[in-house]
């Protein structure tokens, strides 16, 4: 039996919750808390298996009452159920300790399911939560170097001049000249002795 303690400071969320899990023959609501302060109280008292948390609460909001149970308490399982999915809200839940992270709007079934899955250590991450922290994952980063760009400045900081960098790329000059211009404005420099000492600071050589 998986033993629940809901923390939500609105008690008709509370009260919805709980009714979410009635009828589960494994999960069992032994508790409610109000606040992140009356979590860990109760916490401390009855040691639940997973903790379903808010992140908006008074008091101690959700983010330091789960960094608090990672220290004290970390065999209880932590996931958040929240209305906020935007990154300065998951990045520091999860970085916090918290097992999952889902959005008040999801099925019951679901919601079910990833209280399961905590109990049993794995990581739920909620459709739109996932896909919002993947996102930057397949963008390209705002100023990367392409890899032609990186080709170029490899050359410029063996000291290769434009002539003999367009040899070995199989360029023109004045292609070499336009991906210098972009590596400059990247790299926030004017002149290719610049733009070598900040790659090599960035590390990007």
């Amino acid at each position: 039996m998986i033993r629940l303690l809901l923390t939500d400071d609105h008690p008709v969320v509370r009260d919805g919750l709980r009714g979410a899990f009635e009828g589960c023959p494994d999960i069992e609501v032994i508790g409610e808390a109000a606040t992140g302060v009356e979590a860990l109280a109760f916490v401390a008292r009855h040691h639940p298996d997973v903790v379903l948390m808010d992140l908006r609460m008074p008091e101690l909001d959700g983010v330091g009452a789960i960094r608090r149970l990672a220290t004290e308490h970390p065999a209880v399982r932590v996931l958040v159920l929240t209305t906020y999915d935007s990154e300065a809200d998951v990045l520091p839940a999860i970085e916090a300790g918290a097992t999952g992270y889902l959005l008040k709007d999801a099925p019951v079934a679901d919601l079910q399911h990833a209280i399961r899955a905590a109990a049993r250590g794995e990581s739920v991450l909620a459709p739109a939560v996932a896909a919002r922290l993947m996102a930057p994952l397949r963008r390209p980063t705002p100023g990367a170097l392409t890899a032609r760009e990186l080709d170029v400045l490899r050359l410029v900081a063996a000291g290769a001049t434009n002539r003999a960098a367009a040899n070995q790329l199989f360029i023109s000059e004045a292609s070499i000249k336009t991906h210098l211009l972009h590596v400059y404005a990247k790299l926030g420099v004017n002149d290719r002795a610049a733009a070598v000492g900040e790659a090599y600071r960035r590390g990007l050589l």
